[in-house]
């Protein structure tokens, strides 16, 4: 088989940092990450070392490509939405090994294989991946577009806080640095 040519790759293969924004915006609150993309998108300068994107609920396609790409981002950030039983609209780390196993019936990060292949590119693929999570408010049991309160006044707070790390102060996104100090 001929060595892949590079430039075939997708962006997020190439760039040393990738942020995807995970959920599903037709529940509520669980587009919390789709929405801090979009935000950051139209309201900060995006460096040409960072590739931003909106995975939605197809995350693991994409994940699963950076698992077996011969070129990988250094770091990547995942933010999402998860109901861990804190207020609505608190921002925290979580580590992939730590995401709970809930909401199997949806489309989002939290199905397995999807927290694997983080844990996978994590401890095998040498990528610093980090977990921002948004504690959603009750989410819908059906199709049911927007945000609570709470959640809306997250996605710019979390914005502003991964450009400040991520796109403002290079010096301040060196691996392990700490977004929140507040874990799961």
């Amino acid at each position: 088989m001929a060595e892949m040519d590079l430039q075939e790759l997708p962006e997020f293969c190439l760039k040393p940092t990738l942020i995807l924004g995970c959920g599903n915006i037709l529940f509520g609150d669980d587009g919390f990450g789709c929405a801090v993309v979009e935000y950051l998108q139209s309201h900060y300068p995006v460096p040409a070392d960072v590739c931003l994107a909106d995975a939605g609920t197809g995350v693991r396609k994409l994940l699963f490509t950076l698992c077996l790409s011969p070129a990988r981002p250094r770091r990547m950030l995942i933010l999402d939405a998860f109901d861990v039983g804190r207020a609505p609209g608190q921002l925290f780390e979580l580590d992939p090994a730590e995401i709970p196993a809930v909401k199997m019936d949806d489309f989002s990060l939290h199905q397995l294989p999807t927290s694997n292949l983080l844990r996978e590119l994590q401890q095998h693929c040498g990528i610093e991946v980090r977990v921002l999570a948004c504690q959603t408010a009750p989410l819908p049991g059906h199709i049911s577009v927007g945000f609570s309160e709470e959640v809306q006044q997250a996605v710019r707070k979390a914005a502003e806080r991964i450009a400040t790390e991520y796109f403002i102060a290079p010096a301040a996104a060196e691996p392990g640095g700490v977004l929140w100090n507040t874990r799961v």
